[in-house]
Parts: structure tokens; sequence; C-alpha cells
């Protein structure tokens, strides 16, 4: 069935990414770093074409580490023994990494300095934001937690079991979030209602045990929660 191939391919694909956080820690200090760096974009208040430039860049910097990590196994695999050439391929992969890293660093030296400059002139103010926007970030940052703590636990796959239940932390991440937009004490009911259902599902076909359903719900909740009580 086509949407189960979906499925079967996202997981796949997301399982590239949670085994690279696992066995790269370049790869993690990235993820800690894109977190850091959209929150600081948040709190500063920068322009939405300015946003839009930073986070093009940390999308490359992210892609360049998977993609050196996916040049240095196959170099591994076709040339196992030790080969000059296999060095100097690993090498050339390490350097396109490096250049993107230093170039995203220009570049945000460029785009945040003038905002940086103004706190220490004007002093710091924590810039608020519309509602969509924080629900934005908060379904980022939501993401890299379960793919950081996936990695770190190290057991099951992103869409099938592991810690934290990456369904329940998106399905309460969402209900905060459609509680805050749309102010409906129905709607929040409803997505509440739908939320724990995903979650008891998990547990139902097995996929997850009870304890890594409710801290990835806890999860979702609470940092979706402690966003839009910082931002909004």
């Amino acid at each position: 069935m086509p949407i189960r191939r979906f499925i079967e391919s996202t997981n796949n694909a997301i399982e590239g990414i949670i085994y690279s956080a696992r066995t790269q820690r370049h790869l993690r200090y990235h993820l800690f770093a894109a977190a850091f760096v959209l929150l600081l974009t948040y709190i500063i208040g920068i322009e939405r074409k300015d946003f839009l430039i930073i986070s093009i860049v940390v999308i490359l910097v992210l892609l360049s580490e998977m993609i050196n990590t996916a040049i240095e196994y196959v170099v591994d695999m076709l040339s196992p023994e030790y080969s000059e050439k296999a060095r100097i391929a690993k090498d050339v992969a390490a350097g396109a990494v490096f250049i993107t890293a230093f170039g995203a660093v220009v570049v945000g030296y460029i785009v945040l300095f003038p905002y940086i400059k103004n706190i220490f002139d004007t002093g710091i103010a924590i810039s608020k934001h519309s509602k969509e926007e924080v629900a934005l970030i908060s379904i980022i940052l939501v993401l890299i937690s379960i793919v950081v703590l996936k990695a770190h636990f190290g057991k099951g796959h992103p869409l099938h079991g592991g810690m934290p239940s990456g369904h329940a932390a998106i399905a309460f991440s969402f209900w905060v979030a459609i509680t805050y937009i749309t102010e409906s004490f129905t709607a929040s009911i409803f997505c509440f209602i739908l939320a724990i259902l995903i979650s008891q599902s998990r547990v139902a076909v097995r996929a997850h045990s009870p304890l890594e359903v409710i801290i990835g719900a806890v999860l979702g909740a609470v940092i979706t929660l402690l966003l839009f009580t910082i931002f909004y």
C-alpha cells in the first residue's frame, strides 16, 4: 500500500537521522547548536528574512554532517583496508563539513551582530511572537529533543519503540499549541482526547511501554507550554 510504503520510507529516513546522532558526536553538537540558535533568534526577535537565512544555514550544516557520515560508511565498506584514496575521500568530505560550518558562523555573525549589538545598547528584552510562530518552534524543538533522546538511549526505531514516544510527544505538543491558538475549551478537550488516544495506541500495539509514552507526553507538553509562556 502506498501509505505503508511512505511510512516505512519515513521511518528509514528518521532512523538514519537518529543513527547519525547516536554515532556522530559532531552531529549532536550541531543539533544542540541549532536549538540554541533558533531560541536565540526568537529571544532577540530577528526579522523574518533574517530568520529564513539562519534557518537555511542551520539546515545546510546538519545536511553536510549527515552526508559526510554516509560517505565515511560507504568508503569503509568499499575499502576496509587502509587506502590513501579512501583517506583523501574522507578528508574531502570532512573538509566540506568544515567549510559549511565555518560559513554558517560567518553568516550567523553578519546577520545576528546588529541584533546582539542592540542588546548591549538598550538591554535585553524577550521578543514576543505570534501563536503560529511559537507553535512552529515548539514542534522543531520537540523533534530535536526526540532525536537526541532516542540517540542517547539507543533503543527502538524512530516511529516504533524507544525512549521517549515521539508520537506522544508530538501529539501533546499539538494539544498545547492548539489550546493557545484557538483559545477554545472544546477544541482543547478534543485535541487532548485525541492525544490520549494516540498515546494509548502506542502502548496497545506494544510499540512503547507506558513509561515511554508518559515521558514523551510530558516532554512535548512541557516544551510547548514553556515556549508559549516565554514568547507569547
